[in-house]
């Protein structure tokens, strides 16, 4: 067997290795974490909105960050657990 046909069938393998396989699925990469991400926008044009919120007064809505940011430093005891006397 000549030599020439295994060195010429290695090299085929090694630029088959570095031609693009799936260029359709690269296309089109990411389209899906975009189109989740744009759903979940309740509305696009919010940004350019400069009119103060409404809705709570500020009192309550500092009330309520300092009990969310308090919820993280002593986490709530655990919920007892049902005991109904059925273990025996």
């Amino acid at each position: 067997m000549n030599i020439r046909f295994p060195t010429l069938a290695a090299f085929a393998l090694v630029l088959a290795g570095c031609a693009p396989v799936a260029p359709h699925f690269e296309s089109n990469f990411g389209n899906s974490v975009r189109a989740s991400v744009s759903a979940q926008v309740a509305d696009p044009a919010a940004t350019r909105n400069r009119s103060a919120v409404t809705g709570i007064d500020g009192p309550a809505a500092q009330a309520a960050q300092e009990n969310y940011e308090a919820s993280f430093r002593r986490p709530s005891a655990p919920a007892a657990a049902l005991a109904t006397g059925s273990g025996k």
